[in-house]
């Protein structure tokens, strides 16, 4: 049966958003329909084999897994993508954690028709960075930027100060249309604009002292995964499933 999907006839860019209803991840696939190949953003591990699947169903090739940084709420599907497609790892060197590629501020990212501009973005890790695609006006912005909000800061390197400067000064400043497309949403919203985010998000239209304020009185729980995500996360996910976790493989 043929598999119908979003095509951009402009670049013959193949986008899917997809999610992770546990961790309210976003996954984000992004194919070169030329080059029949692509790249996927943000992969969970529970997901990797439905995620491949797709890949498949497509017709393409997956050549990368792409992180926006070392994740604290679930492990990654990189590891385990690898080991299904023989795909290349990539996430930011300032991130710590192990991979093929690792990338730095400013650096273009490119396969086919799609590319990447690296941006940092510390402030919810010290790893973070967002990825912007100026041809589709796409930028997806892990934690660093959410809809209508932004990722904690106090835990893992946090820090308000450091992401306050990071949005403000990387992202606030993109062209307003552009499309923002976060690692997380716990509303299912599923994409935001720059020019939304400098009117309406709750925490970063305030100054700095204020946001300060803000991120340091959330009062939020230990996160659950972290003690399982961040060591896994640390070597780029997991290449062999564990007992506890296959059972919720989606296939």
């Amino acid at each position: 049966m043929a598999v119908k999907t979003s095509i951009n006839h402009k670049n013959r860019l193949i986008f899917r958003q997809l999610l992770d209803s546990v961790s309210c991840t976003y996954t984000y696939l992004l194919g070169d329909f030329e080059k029949k190949e692509c790249i996927l953003i943000d992969p969970v591990l529970e997901h990797a084999k439905r995620d491949f699947n797709l890949v498949k169903e497509l017709g393409l090739k997956l050549s990368y897994a792409l992180n926006t940084h070392m994740h604290a709420d679930h492990i990654t599907g990189t590891g385990y993508l690898k080991k299904l497609s023989g795909c290349k790892s990539v996430i930011s060197k300032a991130s710590g954690a192990q991979a093929d590629i690792h990338l730095e501020d400013e650096e273009l990212f490119s396969l086919g028709n799609i590319c990447l501009k690296v941006l940092s973005t510390p402030g919810h890790t010290n790893g973070c960075v967002s990825y912007y695609c100026e041809e589709q006006q796409m930028v997806f912005t892990g934690d660093a930027l959410l809809i209508r909000g932004c990722g904690r800061t106090d835990f893992q390197e946090g820090n308000p100060a450091t992401l306050y400067k990071s949005v403000h000064s990387k992202l606030f400043t993109l062209p307003h249309e552009t499309v923002v497309y976060p690692a997380h949403d716990y509303r299912g919203v599923m994409s935001s604009t720059i020019a939304e985010e400098i009117k309406y998000n709750s925490r970063l239209t305030k100054n700095m002292e204020e946001f300060i304020d803000i991120m340091n009185n959330l009062n939020l729980g230990y996160p659950k995964q972290i003690d399982k995500a961040l060591p896994a996360n640390k070597v780029c996910g997991l290449h062999d499933i564990p007992e506890d976790i296959s059972q919720n493989i989606v296939q």
